[in-house]
């Protein structure tokens, strides 16, 4: 994104002179670093100032949409989001063990505090294995991926993970962070590019890489976080929690060992996941993991 300058040229004798009443090209860069600082400024104001305390997570965080919003956005994105894996399955008894389980997490555990309406859904898509939940409790799972878990705790952990992005508010949370890093960076190719000046392209360049790598790095960490808040529900569900380390096991089989470094990716590698979701259990369950769970 930049602004042309409005420069314009007269010629009198040997000597060329701008234009009287236009700005300099100096002149124009200050306007433009002007206009960029308070782009940045406003991008700031509006991710900080909207702080809330989130209590399933006991932590503050920045989000600028309210959970009313969010159930409306899942509610409006859920038909396009099925569409693009295959559509809902059509096997009524699978979809009817995803509902039964998905219930039971919620039903089981601090979830159920929260205003959310989860709904459940079990994708045709057989390639892509995957799962995924949207802002306001529309949770999802592929086909793919569900033909691969061997036990009902193994579904628990896959949608126990799911639930716990929703209640941590981590679509809202991405939502205000990419304003804020399309803000900052928009301010800064804005204040830095010259248009005689070719350098100027690269610093606008770095500034967009910098701004994906931020969110990517945001999206780890939703990831990690997941995976502590799954831990919790699917025990108290009456789960065994150590299912979901089985479930990472199946994902990095599915991977093929074909996987980019993960400092490129939106998602932590699952075998790095492992020692995470260990401490998870071992904090849920400090003297031992009870008898009678799920496994």
């Amino acid at each position: 994104m930049h602004v042309q300058s409005p420069f314009g040229q007269r010629s009198f004798g040997q000597r060329v002179l701008p234009m009287a009443g236009r700005p300099s090209g100096r002149g124009c860069l200050n306007v433009r670093m002007l206009i960029g600082l308070v782009m940045a400024g406003f991008a700031l104001f509006s991710y900080f100032g909207s702080s809330v305390y989130n209590p399933m997570t006991g932590e503050k965080q920045y989000v600028n949409i309210t959970e009313d919003q969010e159930i409306a956005l899942g509610l409006q994105a859920a038909p396009e989001m099925a569409a693009e894996f295959g559509g809902l399955h059509p096997d009524q008894q699978a979809q009817a063990l995803v509902d039964a389980v998905g219930e039971k997490l919620v039903a089981g555990s601090s979830a159920s505090q929260t205003n959310y309406r989860f709904e459940f859904h079990l994708l045709g898509d057989a390639q892509t294995v995957n799962a995924f939940a949207l802002p306001g409790g529309q949770v999802f799972i592929t086909a793919a991926l569900f033909s691969r878990l061997e036990t009902e705790g193994q579904l628990a952990g896959v949608l126990g993970h799911e639930i716990g992005h929703v209640v941590a508010r981590h679509g809202a949370q991405r939502i205000a962070q990419q304003q804020l890093t399309q803000g900052l960076t928009g301010a800064v190719v804005l204040s830095t590019y010259d248009p005689n000046n070719p350098a100027s392209q690269r610093t606008a360049q770095i500034a967009m890489v910098i701004g994906g790598l931020v969110n990517m790095k945001y999206g780890r960490e939703d990831e990690l976080e997941s995976d502590r808040l799954g831990v919790r529900f699917i025990a108290d569900a009456g789960y065994d929690p150590r299912a979901l380390i089985r479930v990472m096991e199946i994902l990095a089989e599915a991977g093929g060992g074909a996987r980019q470094p993960e400092f490129f990716s939106t998602h932590p590698n699952p075998e790095n996941r492992v020692a995470e979701i260990q401490r998870a259990v071992e904090e849920k369950y400090p003297g031992g993991l009870p008898e009678g769970l799920t496994p």
